[in-house]
């Protein structure tokens, strides 16, 4: 058993203003698409996604990822110029209307980051941690912005058959290790790792990654978990997306005592409370 650092010391330099990760943050989750799995087509809309925005800060949301292509299982892929024409016109939005707001963009391809990057995005959020565009740890690079590396194999059609591992979390260790280095001889200083949960992996793989969150401690990296309204919570529980607020609650503030830095959410409020439960057990 790999022993929980001190994870006290970590940063994000998002263009200069650094967010402390002493205590957990909260990412509130700002989907343009008109196909995610839980809130698809809700905020397509300037009025309505400005409204998220403004209520997920309210809420306490310390970063906002903003995604504009669906990567749920089975999503169809968009073109890297599509992505860019629904994404843009929002991005510019709401940094005019929240300026000091840290904006996260969500994508794996390298001239959609290239362009957020441009309009003002502060950190970049990779599902595929450079691997289905090897030019985007070179564009990360290039703007000196933190880059959250997720764990997956394939891509959003392809990952509901890629589930069989030998060693689950050997693998995904191996994975990491390998991004990080590479990353790292490109210059990038800000790194977050996500284990990914329901990327290529099955319900009961999930569950394992979580209760051994701890391991991936070992690459003294913070580390973000995205376990919002998953499958996993709502297939295990026999209910809908809809109402799995209680179960990621639940499973989030599990994450937190395996020592997750960052819970990435639909919903902030709730996610805001379990952090400052967390750090009042903490005390």
């Amino acid at each position: 058993m790999f022993t929980k650092p001190n994870n006290n010391h970590f940063y994000l330099n998002c263009r200069g203003q650094l967010l402390s990760l002493a205590q957990p943050k909260v990412m509130g989750i700002l989907n343009l698409t008109p196909d995610s799995f839980f809130d698809g087509g809700q905020y397509t809309q300037k009025a309505h996604y400005l409204a998220q925005t403004e209520k997920m800060l309210a809420e306490g949301a310390d970063m906002i990822d903003v995604g504009a292509a669906s990567t749920r299982p089975g999503a169809d892929l968009l073109t890297a110029e599509q992505e860019i024409q629904r994404l843009l016109p929002a991005l510019e939005a709401i940094k005019k209307e929240f300026p000091k707001a840290v904006i996260s963009v969500d994508t794996f391809q390298s001239s959609v980051a290239h362009a957020a990057l441009e309009c003002g995005a502060d950190i970049i959020n990779d599902i595929s941690a450079g691997f289905l565009d090897e030019a985007m740890m070179h564009v990360v690079a290039q703007h000196k912005v933190p880059y959250i590396m997720m764990h997956m194999r394939g891509n959003p059609q392809t990952m509901a058959a890629l589930t069989t591992y030998d060693d689950l979390l050997k693998e995904m260790n191996i994975y990491f290790a390998e991004r990080i280095q590479k990353a790292r001889s490109l210059g990038i200083n800000d790194l977050v790792i996500d284990p990914g949960f329901g990327f290529a992996k099955t319900a009961q793989q999930n569950f394992e990654i979580l209760q051994k969150l701890e391991l991936f401690n070992f690459h003294e990296l913070p580390i973000l978990a995205g376990l919002s309204r998953k499958s996993m919570i709502y297939k295990t529980l026999n209910v809908s997306p809809e109402d799995s607020l209680t179960g990621t609650i639940a499973l989030n503030m599990t994450a937190l005592q395996k020592g997750a830095k960052i819970l990435r959410v639909h919903d902030v409020k709730p996610a805001v409370q379990t952090v400052s439960l967390f750090a009042q057990m903490e005390m």
